[in-house]
């Protein structure tokens, strides 16, 4: 064997043994959602740095995907528009994302029989014919579990692998017919609860990926501050009891746990961050103390707050996650930066994840946050 082949080999050999094979064997998936009701702008998405696109929302009413009450135009014109990004990205695959959490009202009566199964399939079929979509992602919050007043029924377990078995199939068919696969993925909750009254081990067999909704872990509703998208757990005698084991490692874990490949699943990532007020610094900075919610932010606004001397930036090791405490107001904030998104690219890659995803495209209009992404999972 001559000198150049031979390192040529042992080039190959280390870059299997370095990284999981999952990883060699496709690009890591960058998946951005787009709120439709911000407006779609095609020169201000950078397609070149995501691999999906997932439209925010398409509603499930009277049994039927469709787009909500008066939006019609407005859904069709934006589907329009996006598919302009294909010319810069042609290998860019984009989707309808179904439901959301104020959206999710109509999937347990839709998929409640035979019948209503039926129909609520050919209408997401329909759907996606008429935009030309490269899939469906359902973002049912939640089968089995309560989110924003949704009916809930024990049935929900059976009736989603089933949901997600009936578009499977007519997605398989109408593909054969087009010579394309069309995609069929979910967001999943990054909490253990979602995953106990539901039957993802089934599941995943429907589905192209999950995404992981890995954050809003803390957040309105909660007396007391604390990381909403952290890597790692917090000091566990710190973090409340009902908030131990919130973490986007912990959501992996449980996935795999509960029978999803490591190769299909997408950690979810924020590009917004939460703040609470009345706030005392106490002996840990403000993490984990009694406090009262104040609002959501997109990372545009915490980049202000980072130029602002009231605030002052910390960083937690156990977590692996930043965060922003003022003294004079009393505030706390949680949050993504560059640093953590680095290290949460250089995790998926690790363990052989198939990539990340993220909400939503205009929260960081700079692009700083993305461009973490793409040069960290791409390197």
């Amino acid at each position: 064997m001559n000198q150049s082949l031979f390192r040529n080999v042992v080039f190959s050999l280390t870059l299997v043994i370095t990284f999981p094979f999952s990883s060699l064997a496709q690009k890591p998936y960058i998946v951005g959602y787009v709120a439709s009701w911000k407006g779609v702008d095609p020169d201000q998405i950078p397609a070149e740095k995501l691999t999906h696109l997932n439209y925010a929302f398409a509603n499930v009413e009277d049994g039927i995907v469709t787009s909500g009450k008066g939006l019609a135009e407005r859904d069709s014109l934006n589907f329009i528009l996006l598919q302009q990004l294909k010319q810069r990205n042609p290998d860019l695959k984009i989707l309808v994302s179904i439901g959301g959490w104020t959206w999710s009202k109509g999937f347990s009566d839709a998929v409640l029989t035979a019948e209503g199964l039926t129909k609520l399939t050919k209408s997401g079929i329909d759907f996606l014919i008429k935009h030309r979509l490269d899939g469906l992602d359902f973002d049912w919050e939640y089968p089995a579990w309560p989110g924003d007043n949704n009916p809930v029924r024990p049935e929900d377990r059976e009736n989603f692998v089933a949901m997600l078995k009936s578009f499977r199939e007519a997605l398989d068919s109408l593909g054969s017919l087009h010579g394309k696969h069309y995609l069929s993925t979910i967001a999943s909750g990054g909490f253990r609860q979602y995953l106990e009254v539901n039957d993802l081990r089934s599941a995943q067999h429907y589905l192209d990926f999950i995404n992981i909704m890995a954050y809003d872990f803390f957040g309105a509703g909660d007396p007391f501050t604390g990381h909403h998208a952290n890597l790692f757990d917090g000091e566990p005698e710190l973090v409340p009891e009902m908030k131990k084991g919130r973490s986007a490692h912990s959501a992996v874990l449980d996935h795999i746990e509960f029978g999803v490949p490591a190769e299909k699943l997408v950690v979810g990532v924020p590009f917004y961050g939460k703040r609470w007020k009345n706030v005392e610094a106490g002996q840990t900075l403000g993490r984990y103390q009694p406090a009262e919610f104040d609002q959501s932010m997109p990372y545009a606004r915490i980049k202000e707050l980072l130029l602002d001397p009231s605030y002052e930036k910390y960083w937690d090791s156990t977590s692996q996650t930043p965060f922003l405490y003022s003294p004079a107001n009393k505030h706390w904030v949680t949050y993504e930066d560059e640093r953590s998104m680095a290290i949460k690219m250089k995790y998926i890659k690790e363990k052989g994840l198939a990539g990340a995803m993220f909400w939503e495209l205009s929260e960081d209009p700079d692009g700083t946050l993305l461009e973490t992404m793409d040069k960290e999972l791409n390197n």
